[in-house]
């Protein structure tokens, strides 16, 4: 029996043009793996504001608690209550920082009317879309403050939501945002 060799101008006819398939496959399939990665980097920056946004929501809770523990005599009086107030409100109707008692010493109310106007001021320019409160309970010798800060994070694409100011998302026209809030509470022992 003879064999037949196939002579290397058949081999080359019978593979021509499939390597250029195989680089267009391959950039392909990179080209789809680099999107991936834009795409779950620019969602890892969005968590990572998020996640700014709420340190700086703690950092100003305990902020405003340790003012109050520095001015024990107005906390426990009562004085460091703030009904509920939106950050663009408070910076329309505000005006300046008070810097009352940073040359000059303060008494307790004095003392008081500085923190807020300090701490309120910091709330209103850090969180996007602020809100807070700080409410009072008192219960025999202790007096318990909640202090409440919100604010909207665009971390969620809401698109489709309503524009209400009362809906789970923000008061934005376009409702691109969803809205987001911290409690924390601080007692008092008279």
């Amino acid at each position: 029996m003879k064999r037949i060799v196939p002579s290397r101008s058949d081999s080359c006819r019978t593979q021509r043009g499939f390597s250029m398939i195989e680089v267009l496959v391959t950039l392909l399939v990179i080209s789809l793996a680099l999107l991936g990665t834009a795409g779950l980097q620019a969602y890892s920056m969005r968590l990572n504001q998020g996640g700014q946004l709420r340190s700086l929501a703690v950092f100003l809770a305990a902020d405003l608690a340790e003012r109050m523990e520095a001015n024990k005599p107005g906390a426990v009086a009562g004085d460091y209550v703030v009904s509920s107030t939106t950050g663009a409100a408070f910076l329309a109707a505000a005006g300046a920082v008070s810097t009352a008692c940073v040359t000059a010493g303060c008494d307790a109310a004095a003392l008081v009317a500085f923190d807020l106007s300090q701490w309120q001021n910091a709330v209103a320019a850090t969180l996007p879309q602020s809100s807070w409160s700080v409410a009072r309970t008192v219960n025999g010798a202790q007096s318990s403050y909640t202090i409440t800060i919100g604010w909207v994070d665009r971390r969620t694409n809401t698109n489709n939501a309503a524009a209400n100011a009362n809906s789970p998302v923000g008061s934005n026209a376009a409702g691109t945002g969803e809205k987001f809030s911290y409690t924390a509470t601080r007692t008092f022992f008279n």
